[in-house]
């Protein structure tokens, strides 16, 4: 019984200890109370031309591989591994003994033959004369007549003969056709190579550097899309006029390149499907080397107004890309959108949307489609709000 008689006194405690307990409730309420805040911009309208980015790697205009046009012992390695050289810098000698001495004897032979033809033009003048006034027989005139055409075919293939080895003897020494990058040397000194055939030896190669030719490959949609630009004469005619076209490397953000298109193939590859394109850059620094990997940019548009946004304002489900907007009352809208590039770090909004909507940029967490919020309204670009409602 005292038990019971003491509940009236413990009877406030639990009340106190019981309300305690419910209050984090009533403080969700009053803050649920409230609608959550979001940032809201208006899309902003630019003009813009789209960009389309290829891959691809740099090739030399001219690459020349040096090969030994005559046969004969490795003499004499006339440049550095990997040095710039010039056009008629020396680079290879083989053994030219041989090849003088031959050019020697050609030279002495070509001089008998002409002597042997002086001597039968003028052993042919004498018997003109007296063939006339048939003091000697016609076939004695004949048999002179012979002799001289002999002797002028003999002094004709000796001048041949001596002019090949004259040639040979040049093949001796090797000298860069081309200005460029020279690779390493393949052979070493004091070994046999051959020339003048198929299996010539290959001594080395010659890359030139300055200008160099970039190759990419662009899919049939986009020649298509190219193609019809061009007609519609909201692009340039890759194919007949020069386009401007940039270009940057692994470690570059930016394109800082610039350079020219200035050739498209004749035919799309029917195994890829692709169509091979080719640009032009300077590359007086030494920059760009061939194989070397980059991305191109190439107008893919004209110019045209857009409705940009920051990426970030763009959700996605399972079929569609959609943005929130936010009306006068504060309710939240699902707004469908097709998108386009990203052009200088905004989201070009082809259909969806307008310049009269608010977009929810910061706090789509918080955002449910027909749900009320309170928006504090910024400008896309600025970082911060410049208001509430």
């Amino acid at each position: 019984m005292r038990k019971h008689a003491d509940f009236p006194r413990i009877l406030p405690i639990l009340t106190l200890l019981l309300g305690g307990l419910s209050m984090p409730d009533k403080l969700f309420a009053q803050q649920s109370a409230s609608p959550p805040a979001v940032t809201v911009a208006r899309p902003v309208e630019r003009t813009v031309s789209e960009w389309d980015e290829f891959t691809g790697r740099f090739e030399a205009v001219d690459t020349v591989e040096i090969r030994a046009r005559v046969s004969g012992y490795l003499k004499e390695v006339q440049f550095t591994d990997g040095q710039m050289v010039k056009v008629g810098d020396p680079l290879f000698v083989i053994d030219p003994r041989p090849f003088q001495r031959t050019v020697e004897r050609l030279r002495a032979e070509l001089a008998a033959a002409k002597a042997r033809f002086d001597f039968a033009q003028k052993d042919y003048e004498r018997a003109r004369p007296l063939a006339k006034n048939e003091n000697i027989s016609e076939q004695v005139f004949q048999q002179r007549q012979r002799e001289l055409a002999e002797t002028e075919a003999t002094v004709q293939a000796s001048q041949a003969s001596l002019a090949s080895a004259e040639l040979d003897l040049e093949f001796t020494r090797i000298a860069a056709p081309i200005s460029g990058r020279i690779s390493r040397r393949l052979v070493s000194v004091g070994n046999y190579v051959t020339g003048a055939s198929e299996n010539s030896t290959r001594l080395t190669t010659i890359v030139s550097q300055d200008p160099i030719q970039f190759y990419f490959d662009m899919s049939e949609a986009d020649y298509l899309k190219y193609l019809r630009l061009g007609k519609a004469g909201t692009g340039s005619n890759y194919r007949e006029n020069p386009t401007p076209v940039f270009l940057c490397l692994q470690d570059e953000k930016n394109f800082p390149h610039s350079g020219t298109l200035d050739f498209t193939d004749n035919r799309i590859d029917q195994t890829t499907g692709a169509l091979r394109g080719r640009a032009v850059f300077k590359n007086e620094k030494g920059l760009f080397t061939p194989g070397l990997f980059a991305r191109l940019r190439l107008a893919g548009s004209g110019d045209y107004k857009a409705l940009m946004v920051p990426d970030n304002a763009i959700s996605t489900d399972q079929t569609n890309r959609f943005v929130y907007t936010v009306g006068d009352d504060g309710t939240v809208a699902y707004k469908p959108v097709t998108l386009g590039p990203i052009i200088d770090g905004l989201r070009v909004i082809r259909s969806g949307v307008t310049t009269e909507d608010w977009v929810i940029v910061k706090g789509l967490q918080r955002a449910r489609p027909g749900g009320k919020v309170t928006r504090e309204i910024a400008h896309i670009g600025s970082p911060t709000p410049i208001g509430v409602q």
